[in-house]
């Protein structure tokens, strides 16, 4: 057999091979694994191309210190799920860098990390005054996490005892000027709706690159033609003000009538609506 199709074949086997091994390894990001993984991942793909391209001559050979290296982190895996002592073993503890407002100098010399590398960790996560962290700790893959003093951390929605509506993921409804159905179906819509909504907007479907809904029902795109303004969704807002109108009509029927009967039914009425809207004014204003 020609030397040029040995390659080829051993190419394209060993590439689903790696494919299959990337899979068996599980979904990790490879900026955030142990240093030995790391080391691993580099080490299977050197293996893989060497004897891909023939100069491990022997395939066998090949094959063997291919898979020590593809079955020992798996192994490695395996055991530290189910013993803590030996995950921490392999994969080490994570380093408290920052405590109380101050830094461990035995900390960073243990992690050979200087003070100005520490602070430049520290704009990556948006810390730029050392005076605003609380606490510090580099994890096994090498990444800083910070969290910042109780004064300085954003206010939320729980700070200011504000109720606020949970969000699920926005589901991609339109890609490229095609309709996906399946989404659009999980969302209890369909096509009929999503016509609707493009002629209300006055777009084609074809100039649609992208249609996005969210947990709201409303309707968000990316046109082909940039040139094109498009207005933002406000579906929820809409509702509110639909419902403020109703209560200030409420409120002029109750003042202009002379029945008295009519005049205690709307005043009933608007105040019911109003405790309404306060208990929907978290989910439908954000």
């Amino acid at each position: 057999m020609a030397m040029w199709l040995q390659i080829l074949y051993r190419s394209i086997a060993l590439f689903i091979l790696v494919i299959v091994v990337a899979r068996i390894s599980g979904k990790r990001n490879i900026t955030r694994v142990p240093t030995y993984k790391f080391i691993c991942y580099h080490a299977v793909a050197i293996i893989a191309a060497l004897i891909s391209v023939n100069v491990i001559k022997e395939v066998v050979f090949g094959l063997i210190a291919l898979g020590v290296w593809i079955l020992f982190p798996i192994i490695l895996d395996y055991l530290s799920l189910k013993s803590k002592w030996f995950h921490d073993l392999v994969n080490g503890k994570e380093t408290v860098l920052i405590k109380h407002g101050k830094i461990m100098e035995e900390s960073l010399l243990q992690t050979r990390l200087t003070g100005e590398e520490l602070l430049r960790e520290l704009r990556y996560k948006n810390a730029f005054n050392l005076a605003d962290v609380e606490f510090a700790v580099m994890e096994t893959t090498g990444e800083i996490n910070v969290y910042l003093k109780s004064d300085k951390k954003p206010v939320t929605a729980h700070d200011l005892g504000i109720k606020a509506a949970p969000q699920t993921e926005p589901q991609t409804v339109i890609l490229d000027g095609n309709v996906l159905n399946e989404p659009l179906a999980s969302l209890g819509l369909n096509k009929e709706w999503l016509r609707i909504q493009l002629e209300n907007m006055g777009v084609s479907l074809d100039n649609v690159f992208l249609g996005q809904v969210d947990s709201s029902g409303d309707l968000y795109l990316d046109l082909f033609d940039d040139a094109i303004e498009l207005p933002q969704p406000k579906v929820k807002e809409m509702v509110y003000a639909n419902m403020e109108k109703a209560q200030a009509s409420l409120f002029t029927y109750a003042i202009e009538t002379n029945d008295e009967n009519a005049k205690a039914m709307y005043e009933k009425n608007a105040q019911k609506l109003k405790q309404l809207m306060e208990k929907l004014k978290p989910y439908l204003l954000r």
